[in-house]
């Protein structure tokens, strides 16, 4: 195998031959995928740095790799006597990449991108901002000549039908829907790349990628007809007989190049250009009218119809019932002294994967004991692994993919006395999640405007987090799923009803210990009066929020009759599935305040 010092000079030999003075790798692939085959891996490939966020850069004289600071430690190990110099993202002295690239760079020469790993979007941006600097950009795909031999192979596991008892919808009811949104578009044809997009369209499913149920595909559709784009060896019998069955044609993965190729002039094209890669847009047809819009599957996968929402109650209880099991194993091991984050992570797994339709894992689990919890997406490797003890704070957030739905839950929980300080911090952050999850708002609110709910409790005393505060969550599909959040950022989606969203304040002391509290919510209709439909939430998450590490003192009596109302639910809704002994267990931790 070769060193990252070798492939660097193989990578420069072709940039020369290509006349290429610069070369930027992203961690990402063509389909705009959060987690992404090995096959893709360019950037990991090229510096040997594997964390999620990170961007590598390669100039004929130099090697920098931009991350920001969840991977600082991470990022300085890895790239340790490769030739790549650690860029640390945010802090003053450091550029950004086009700035840097622009002092490194005489006018005229030319930055080189695989333009399958660039949105349209994005290589757009990039392109208007270098030619400030008079910096050409070029599509070229260098990584694949010099990475050959040992490159691994896409993917090619079957995929599965996703059965309408749990989808809700069949395909020729979605595509009916979907036409209708190209058409309002103004568009003939709509080009999809987002692998959870065409998983939810089609109601099919795979494990191509870790954690994302998703299978490796593009796919098209206009007034006429649909189409799969698929390898052909990932097909079996069943599943071209129901694609067939739902009016899908099939046709090879990388055919959608000459099929966007062949499109008449004059017909205009729907294209998501925060999903669509650079090299799909380069194959249509200059003379085809571009209509660049956020994605219709995008929006109308986000409302969930009420199949959808039963399976995901259904996956809520038996998640509350893995989590009593483990956290009662967790109580009565923790004084041996023997387990560690990883450990526990892995013991969680072992009680998810006893529930009915469980599948996996929906991300990593993040398991932070005392200051590795105040690393926001800490993720325990065998050198950072630590002991956990019957003193401090754990933080474990953690979710599961079932057929009947997607979950994402974090409880903190003291493992010893709390401190003072440590339940007003997470009596706060508990106020911050009550706050929102009681929330009433008018139709047409935004995510940021009820942002403030969750940190206003943290702001009175100059408080905060550095993270969002929700997140959508798909169905059986991305943990991770938009268009509609709740953060600072202003992102132009309302929330509709049958949208699903995490709701997850938190609290972060650098080095001692982090607190988050994470449950799902659901948008719903509250009431319709003469100033309009308001909106609320329904909370989907059963499981106790620890009180022993909650100040009543700070706590409103709404506050608390919540929290009551809450465990109340809890107990209702978990005990069934339990044997005595966790019966009695869950009663104790669902005690009133």
């Amino acid at each position: 195998m070769r060193t990252i010092t070798e492939r660097l000079a193989q990578l420069r030999e072709a940039m020369k031959k290509n006349s290429i003075s610069a070369c930027i790798i992203p961690g990402t692939d063509p389909h705009a995928s959060e987690y992404i085959a090995d096959h893709w891996k360019e950037r990991e490939w090229i510096s040997g740095f594997n964390g999620s966020a990170g961007t590598a850069v390669v100039t004929l004289e130099k090697a920098a790799l931009w991350t920001d600071s969840r991977y600082f430690l991470q990022g300085s190990e890895q790239l340790r006597g490769t030739g790549f110099e650690l860029m640390k993202q945010g802090l003053p002295e450091t550029l950004e990449i086009l700035p840097w690239l622009a002092t490194q760079l005489k006018s005229g020469e030319k930055i080189g991108v695989n333009p399958q790993m660039f949105s349209f979007n994005a290589y757009g941006a990039m392109e208007t901002e270098l030619k400030l600097y008079n910096l050409p950009l070029v599509s070229v795909d260098l990584i694949s000549q010099v990475w050959t031999a040992d490159r691994p192979l896409l993917p090619k596991n079957p995929f599965f039908v996703f059965d309408t008892k749990y989808a809700g919808k069949p395909v020729v009811e979605k595509l009916a829907l979907l036409r209708e949104e190209i058409k309002k578009a103004h568009a003939g044809v709509f080009v999809l790349s987002a692998l959870d997009d065409i998983a939810w369209l089609y109601n099919i499913r795979g494990n191509d990628v870790d954690y994302n149920p998703v299978t490796i595909a593009y796919a098209l559709v206009d007034n006429e007809k649909a189409v799969l784009f698929i390898d052909p060896r990932k097909l079996r019998d069943e599943t071209r007989a129901y694609l067939k069955e739902q009016t899908v044609e099939l046709a090879a993965y990388d055919e959608i190049y000459g099929t966007l190729k062949n499109l008449p002039a004059d017909k205009a094209v729907l294209i998501d250009g925060a999903k669509l890669n650079r090299s799909l847009f380069e194959a249509i047809p200059p003379a085809c009218t571009i209509r660049n819009a956020m994605s219709p599957v995008f929006k109308l996968k986000s409302v969930k119809n009420e199949t959808e929402m039963s399976g995901v109650r259904r996956s809520m209880i038996k998640d509350g019932v893995a989590l009593t099991r483990f956290f009662i194993w967790l109580e009565e091991h923790v004084a041996a002294g023997n387990l560690t984050e990883i450990s526990i992570s892995e013991k969680l797994y072992e009680f998810r994967s006893k529930q009915e339709n469980f599948v996996g894992e929906s991300f990593g689990t993040i398991a932070g004991y005392a200051g590795h919890g105040a690393i926001v997406h800490y993720k325990a490797t065998p050198q950072s692994d630590a002991k956990i003890k019957p003193e401090n704070i754990l933080l474990l957030d953690s979710g599961a993919q079932f057929l009947d739905g997607t979950t994402d839950i974090t409880r903190t929980v003291a493992l010893g006395s709390p401190t003072a300080l440590q339940k007003s911090d997470y009596t706060k952050v508990l106020k911050g999640h009550i706050a929102l999850a009681t929330a009433i708002f008018p139709a047409g609110t935004r995510g940021s405007q009820l942002d403030i709910l969750a940190r206003k409790a943290l702001w009175d005393d100059c408080l905060n987090y550095g993270h969002g505060t929700g997140h959508g969550v798909g169905h059986f599909l991305c943990v991770h799923e938009g268009p509609q959040n709740i953060r600072m950022d202003e992102n132009p989606v309302t929330l509709q009803p049958g949208m699903i969203i995490s709701n997850e304040p938190g609290m972060y002391r650098a080095n001692e210990y982090g607190i988050r509290i994470e449950n799902l919510i659901h948008v719903v209709p509250a009431k319709k009066t003469e100033f309009g439909q308001f909106l609320q939430f329904e909370t989907l998450t059963f499981f106790p929020i620890d009180k022993n590490l909650i100040d009543k003192s700070l706590l409103t009596e709404a506050e608390i009759n919540w929290f009551n109302d809450y465990h109340g639910r809890v107990y209702d809704s978990l005990s069934p599935g339990l044997n005595e002994t966790e019966r009695k267990w869950l009663k104790e931790k669902c005690v009133e305040l």
